[in-house]
């Protein structure tokens, strides 16, 4: 079958150190600016500096304490701003969580009820402020897609919603401000991204040699970052890093063909319920889905074993491969080493699906509730 696809990916990269003095050609001096950013470490690490620097003379004022996996309730502190401030450009500091969170902002900036009708799919984005991005930690490729995800701790739920309102404009990737990031947020951004590729790639087969050659150039690059984990601090090994977590997730590689996205769905009930990082949660369900999927991923695991692993027709032998990359870099695959993970996963996760309609999951939408605690059991070693 020919592909058929839409393409188009607005965003502006600007790549390399010292890049985040260009954020201004992006700006006019009329604009009034929220500066969003994490936990503070932009404030010890150099970037807030830099950020200032280059906005001496705007209008800016800035929002902190957008958590990992960014909160429902802690932005709409920041909508408050927005609205009573009128806002007119978002700038997003930070990692995937917090350029996720902006993308809510921008888009509840605008909007008249309660933004997570665009989490729960009762609205659609229609309208949004610009934003900006400026990457702090590689990992989702947030910075130039469409896609957010937010999580209502009150309720336990990770909702995700996307719209080609919530691309930024543009998106600064210097990867020289990675140089204090810890080893779990190398190894997270490292999963993240392999498993990102994955969810568009180990579907079914396709005819484009280019989209499938681009996703195994991904993983490739990801298998050699591993392997070469203990130079994790160079930075010629940060800034691949930085470019391949970002081309897993533009959108390009998963134009036209099949898309998976079931390890995604169940994983983000883990987080919701306990608190797992976001990779943790892929690294320990992806694998045991690919056991219980195997015959019909059959054939792309065939062909990844041999373009990405080496590892020809042992496809059980190329998910204990997908394993051990995890494994290497810090990253447990096994649910239960992860301290507050209860013995009531199944009770909280599979109604938690059900409620959010994931009950026919995966790309042929044959991941039943029934075969999605299969996994989990598995994913329990």
């Amino acid at each position: 079958m020919s592909l058929v696809y839409d393409y188009s990916n607005p965003t502006a990269i600007h790549f390399g150190k010292g890049q985040i003095a260009s954020i201004v050609k992006h700006l006019n001096k009329d604009n009034k600016i929220l500066v969003v950013y994490g936990g503070g470490s932009i404030k010890n690490n150099g970037v807030y500096d830099e950020v200032s620097a280059a906005l001496a003379g705007y209008d800016w004022q800035e929002f902190g304490g957008i958590e990992p996996n960014p909160a429902y309730e802690t932005l709409n502190k920041a909508v408050e701003i927005i609205k009573a401030e009128k806002i007119d450009f978002v700038l997003a500091v930070g990692g995937g969580s917090v350029i996720d969170g902006c993308k809510y902002l921008v888009a509840a900036g605008l909007y008249d009820g309660d933004a997570w009708d665009f989490l729960d799919g009762s609205a659609i984005v229609e309208k949004a402020i610009p934003l900006g991005a400026i990457l702090t930690l590689p990992a989702t490729g947030s910075e130039s897609n469409g896609a957010a995800v937010v999580s209502k701790k009150s309720t336990n739920e990770k909702r995700f919603f996307h719209s080609p309102h919530s691309f930024p404009k543009f998106a600064v990737l210097d990867p020289s401000v990675m140089s204090t990031l810890d080893d779990r947020q190398l190894a997270n951004g490292l999963v993240d991204a392999f498993v990102h590729t994955c969810e568009q790639y180990l579907t079914c087969p396709n005819t484009s040699l280019l989209h499938d050659g681009y996703a195994e150039t991904i993983l490739r690059g990801l298998v050699t970052l591993a392997a070469s984990w203990d130079n994790r601090k160079d930075a010629i090994w940060e800034e691949n890093l930085m470019l391949l977590a970002n081309q897993a997730l533009n959108g390009f590689i998963g134009s036209g063909v099949a898309q998976d996205w079931a390890t995604h769905m169940i994983g983000h009930e883990l987080t919701a319920f306990y608190g797992v990082d976001h990779a943790q949660s892929l690294a320990v369900v992806q694998p045991q889905l690919l056991r219980v999927m195997i015959e019909e991923k059959s054939e792309k695991l065939a062909q990844m074993g041999e373009n990405v692993f080496g590892i020809k027709d042992d496809n059980e032998a190329v998910i204990v491969a997908i394993e051990k990359l995890y494994e290497s870099v810090g990253v447990t695959t096994n649910l239960n080493d992860y301290e507050r993970v209860d013995d009531k996963v199944i009770e909280n996760i599979i109604p938690s699906l059900e409620a959010h309609g994931m009950i026919a999951i995966g790309e042929n939408q044959n991941i039943t509730l029934e075969i999605s605690e299969k996994i989990l059991k598995m994913a329990m070693k």
